[in-house]
């Protein structure tokens, strides 16, 4: 399998509750390398792109005004299948269905106030990490 990097954010609610190295930590000793870590306040038309596949949605405007709310951190990880591991360590959307061990199992109670995103495919992953990252803010 070929080295993948991806994307991964600590959404508002992570941040606000002091999660950040808890969550950031558990990356890491699944064997993910931090190749790229920012904290910042995300502008409405970076939300607007990195969400615009749920645009449809009901849900969406309530995601966009949440994810601007206050600061998020934006993540570059990379290593064997990162997009799945990463996916694998956040759990289920729905932390009612989490397993326990995974970031949602244990932190989270609500759909929406999850705590973290991670992109779903290779695709996804190349164009999130874009929008957050310049290929020189990545070692």
């Amino acid at each position: 399998m070929e080295i993948e990097q991806t994307l991964i954010l600590v959404k508002p609610d992570g941040v606000q509750r002091g999660l950040i190295g808890e969550i950031i930590s558990r990356y890491e000793r699944k064997g993910l390398k931090l190749i790229g870590l920012k904290l910042l306040q995300l502008p409405l038309v970076k939300a607007e792109e990195l969400y615009a596949i749920h645009k449809e949605q009901p849900f969406y405007d309530r995601l966009i005004e949440f994810m601007t709310s206050t600061p998020i951190v934006a993540m570059a990880v990379e290593g064997k299948n990162a997009i799945k591991l990463a996916r694998l360590i956040n759990g289920v959307t729905d932390p009612l269905e989490s397993a326990p061990g995974s970031i949602r199992g244990d932190y989270s109670t609500d759909i929406t106030y999850n705590l973290v995103h991670a992109s779903d495919c290779l695709e996804n992953a190349k164009s999130e990490l874009a929008i957050l990252f310049s290929p020189e803010e990545l070692c």
